[in-house]
């Protein structure tokens, strides 16, 4: 098996990388913050038009480059780094992908080559703020989350053949931007419940006609201002169903996380590896009695064991990427690949920011340096995504690591432990 990236691989990341520099920096970074998207658009054409990242992941019958996961979590790996605010993540790794594999052919082949060019962007909305738990990442998301009857969530109805929507979403990434979105929403009451997804074009954009009728998208103030959050408010808002009534929906979302899981692994190495440089950076320029502070010990103990967890996270997210391309995200006991990475990647990012904070010294922690930048993209994706001891204990019930099997004997039990240990990260 040969595990090295190929030559076009390394093209994505060196090219991306190099644009991200050159237009990307902490300046930058805060500047599209501020703006009213949340993001710089004129980047954002770069990223869409000349690199191609969102439909780098998606065929080529639709616009789409037709590479696989892998680019992808490379392509975000170096977002990650700097920490670029783009619609990347809400259109590419969790819209598209779901109408991919729900929508009819008219509906992707109408949406997916606007969205694949960058012309159009997307954002998941669903109920309440429970997208790790709609995902599949802490949970199972065969229940109820999608609210039903007087359970609040967003309701569907459908009168005269149109559907239409009322309710509530929180912590929609892009929400309040995106030109589409795509819903989840409950319908048939408490005899026939099920959770379906709409589609509800929300801006101006080529494929649609302006703001709908009964929709109020407001910007939240989030944690972490790099990744924009709305707060999406349905008052019979007229959708068109996604694909049909008997689509699987909640099996495609748990795909669409496992997919999600493995691309931010990849996303939370590439900030955890830029903070720990800029850590390195500054330790070896900053004195003290005399001597760089990078010099001490206990200082370089401590970047070490930083080091280490960033090199095993990334291991851990290029096996992800790669096993949820291949099929293999889930294996043969149910373990869950892409959340294990996406746990080990999360802790090595809030370690490597918390680190790199500390032995900044009295300027880590000010607003106009950018190391807070970085702990708040690990604390605000441990917030929609995890945490991590969730990530690893929903892994290890799917895995049935601690489950004792009735009559077995303890020798049997201690290797089924240990058979299981490897995907104990």
């Amino acid at each position: 098996m040969d595990a090295r990236f190929t030559a076009e691989q390394e093209e994505i990341r060196r090219t991306l990388r190099e644009l991200l520099v050159k237009r990307c920096g902490p300046e930058e970074v805060r500047a599209a913050v501020r703006s009213p998207d949340g993001y710089d658009p004129a980047l954002w054409d770069a990223l869409a038009q000349q690199l191609g990242l969102p439909g780098l992941a998606l065929p080529e019958a639709y616009g789409g480059v037709g590479c696989s996961v892998t680019e992808l979590a490379l392509a975000c790996e170096e977002s990650g780094r700097a920490l670029a605010p783009s619609p990347l993540l809400s259109t590419a790794v969790l819209a598209a992908p779901l109408i991919l594999a729900l929508g009819t052919e008219a509906q992707r082949a109408e949406l997916l080559p606007c969205l694949a060019s960058g012309e159009l962007t997307a954002a998941l909305a669903v109920p309440g703020a429970r997208l790790a738990t709609v995902l599949g990442l802490v949970g199972d998301n065969r229940g109820d989350w999608a609210g039903g009857g007087r359970a609040g969530g967003i309701q569907a109805r459908q009168a005269d053949g149109v559907w239409r929507l009322y309710g509530q979403a929180a912590q929609v990434l892009d929400g309040h931007s995106a030109g589409l979105l795509v819903v989840a929403a409950h319908t048939g009451g408490f005899v026939r419940a099920r959770t379906l997804l709409f589609l509800v074009r929300a801006g101006e954009t080529r494929v649609g006609d302006g703001d709908v009728d009964g929709l109020v998208r407001v910007r939240q103030t989030s944690l972490d201002g790099t990744r924009p959050q709305a707060r999406i408010e349905l008052r019979d808002v007229e959708a068109e169903l996604l694909g049909d009534e008997g689509a699987d929906v909640t099996g495609a979302l748990a795909a669409v996380g496992d997919v999600a899981a493995a691309v931010l692994a990849a996303e939370a190495v590439g900030a955890a590896d830029r903070a720990l440089e800029r850590t390195v950076e500054y330790v070896r320029q900053r004195e003290q009695f005399g001597r760089a502070i990078g010099s001490f010990q206990a200082v370089k103990h401590r970047l070490a064991d930083v080091y280490v967890g960033v090199q095993a996270a990334r291991s851990a997210a290029y096996y992800a990427a790669w096993a949820v391309g291949a099929g293999a995200g889930a294996g043969a006991d149910g373990e869950r690949v892409g959340g294990l990475a996406l746990a080990q990647a999360l802790e090595a990012l809030r370690v490597a920011a918390s680190e790199g904070i500390q032995l900044h010294g009295g300027i880590g922690f000010t607003w106009e340096h950018e190391a807070h930048l970085y702990f708040k993209r690990s604390a605000g994706d441990e917030l929609l995504f995890g945490p991590v001891h969730r990530l690893r204990g929903y892994a290890a019930d799917m895995a049935h690591l601690f489950d004792s099997g009735s009559g077995s004997s303890g020798s049997n039990s201690s290797s089924s432990s240990s058979s299981r240990g490897e995907v104990a990260v």
